[in-house]
């Protein structure tokens, strides 16, 4: 009886021990178990569509009513760095779950909270609960697609990563339709609030149930690992997140990140205004439809950038994949600046290219790790890691809203306002370009030891 009670506990169905895959299971049902994560708690960054029924119906400002944005932006860097490692050590069902757990209970915090006026609840819900489930929530299948596809990681993570990009492709229309349906008062909001918490929670759980890990070494059939004399950067052996922030490697895989997100994010976060303010005054001035209609083509580059380039990297490698993200992308901010007003189509290509370089980089990193580091702990190592975008989600708005702020308030206008910007992402990138050049393979040092056999006659 005990032991029957026992396997039927909530702690045994989340364990790694009950989702070993039997030998008929298809590798191919992991990536639909992560999407239906990720598309999920994409969701964050459809949370605009909130802010100014919030503003209205509570009386808030600007400021305050990205409050909850910017506190889950940041508890998904902490929750992601510090819960990397119960990640790797619960398996992905209990990080599916807890996310799953922690992000519908922030919308339904957050419901609580507007309908009883209490906007600290929305901030605490929305932004510190639910921002716990994106952190858990981004990184929960990433070694675990790793391990499945050893020979396709890149394409493997790509196509989960793609679907934290694409979730406000799905949210933001549904949200607006919602508060169209609902109203935009308190009750509004609320019932909205409610009813994303409920189909949040009835999606992610398809992931949680579905999701399996892979035999002790098993491998895909007819697969061998990659010669180090053709792939110098893939390793063979394993490294714990331990060890991995104690290498040059993660520090310099680490401004490699930041530097480029930092030079993403810069233009994301200033879309509208940035394309309506460069052609200001000339024959090619954008309307503010015009201006949505280009935001929603950078999220359509920074979803399809995720899986496209991040596929493109298991043929050409990590290393060349990043010369293209960074150098590439150096050279586009470079035809931006030069540019000026002087071309809207050159504008808007070069700003879809950096931005599928943007969500190409999220993608591919994982990858990256993985062949510096081994499979042991990479999830963990990915957490740790993502600080790098905590970091440039402030650098990159601050750097372009900063200078553009102190250009008009110097009489300036126009792309004026954002040459200066310009060009110090392309100093970042050229740093983050130099970081990734002086990647080496990791010293054998930091390398895991395989057990020992014990000896006859040992004591142990």
């Amino acid at each position: 009886m005990a032991d029957s009670t026992r396997s039927a506990s909530p702690q045994a169905f989340l364990s790694r021990s009950r989702i070993v895959a039997a030998p008929t299971w298809s590798r191919w049902l992991v990536p639909p178990a992560a999407l239906s994560v990720h598309l999920a708690i994409g969701q964050a960054y459809a949370w605009s569509v909130f802010k100014p029924p919030l503003e209205s119906a509570l009386g808030l400002s600007g400021t305050q009513s990205a409050l909850p944005f910017q506190l889950g932006i940041v508890m998904l860097g902490l929750s992601a760095a510090f819960g990397g490692t119960l990640v790797e050590r619960n398996g992905p069902r209990w990080a599916m779950f807890v996310s799953m757990t922690c992000f519908s209970s922030g919308f339904l915090l957050s419901a609580l909270g507007v309908i009883t006026r209490q906007y600290w609840l929305v901030v605490l819900g929305y932004g510190f609960v639910g921002g716990i489930g994106l952190g858990i929530g981004y990184i929960s299948p990433v070694s675990t697609l790793i391990k499945w596809f050893p020979d396709r990681p890149g394409m493997a993570t790509g196509i989960a990563i793609m679907g934290f990009g694409g979730g406000a492709l799905i949210a933001s229309p549904w949200s607006a339709q919602m508060l169209s349906s609902f109203g935009t008062g308190t009750t509004g909001i609320a019932t909205t609030f409610l009813v994303h918490g409920v189909v949040y929670a009835v999606f992610m759980s398809m992931g949680v149930l579905l999701v399996r890990v892979p035999p002790d070494g098993w491998t895909p059939k007819g697969w061998k690992p990659p010669t180090t004399r053709l792939r110098p950067l893939i390793t063979t052996a394993d490294v714990s997140a331990r060890n991995a922030i104690r290498t040059p490697q993660f520090y310099f895989l680490w401004v490699v990140l930041c530097c480029n997100v930092t030079a993403g994010i810069g233009i994301l976060e200033k879309a509208a205004p940035m394309i309506t303010d460069f052609f200001a005054g000339t024959t090619a001035a954008v309307a503010a439809g015009a201006a949505a209609g280009f935001v929603a083509l950078l999220s359509l580059a920074n979803m399809a950038g995720r899986f496209v380039w991040s596929s493109t990297s298991d043929l050409i490698g990590r290393k060349n994949m990043y010369r293209v993200y960074l150098g590439v992308g150096a050279l586009l901010y470079l035809a931006i600046a030069l540019a000026g007003d002087a071309s809207k189509p050159l504008f808007i290509l070069c700003a879809l290219g950096i931005l599928s370089f943007y969500g190409g980089g999220f993608a591919t990193v994982p990858a990256y790790l993985k062949d510096l580091f081994g499979t042991y702990e990479v999830g963990a190592i990915h957490g740790r890691l993502l600080t790098a975008w905590s970091t440039a989600g402030v650098l990159g708005p601050l750097i372009v809203n900063a200078i553009a702020d102190a250009q008009e308030n110097a009489g300036r206008s126009g792309s004026d306002l954002y040459t200066t910007s310009l060009f110090i992402m392309i100093g970042l990138l050229a740093i983050g370009f130099l970081a990734n050049e002086l990647i080496r393979p990791v010293h054998e040092r930091f390398h895991e030891r395989p057990a020992q056999p014990v000896q006859k006659g040992q004591t142990v």
